[in-house]
């Protein structure tokens, strides 16, 4: 199993949208991968979140996150994360 490196871009992402570098992870290792802009590749997953949201104070039952990533040959790379709030179930 490849390592997975967050760039910085990623990182201050992630504390922007309210994302885990766990989150991000299960996204990435158990997301579909899905093909993205520039040869990257796209996966998300869904949590159960019940809270309130960082972005804007309102509640959620359940959390989207999806990584924006380049596979290497030796490490996946974190380009960026994107976070979705949402109260209707998704399915993966």
């Amino acid at each position: 199993m490849k390592p997975i490196y967050f760039s910085n871009h990623a990182k201050s992402q992630m504390i922007l949208r309210g994302a885990t570098e766990e989150e991000v992870e299960i996204a990435v290792r158990t997301g579909k991968r899905e093909p993205a802009k520039l040869g990257k590749f796209k996966s998300r997953h869904s949590f159960a979140f019940n809270s309130f949201s960082p972005i804007n104070q309102k509640f959620y039952k359940y959390k989207i996150v999806e990584s924006i990533f380049a596979d290497e040959s030796e490490e996946i790379t974190i380009v960026t994360v994107k976070v979705y709030f949402t109260n209707s179930e998704v399915t993966q």
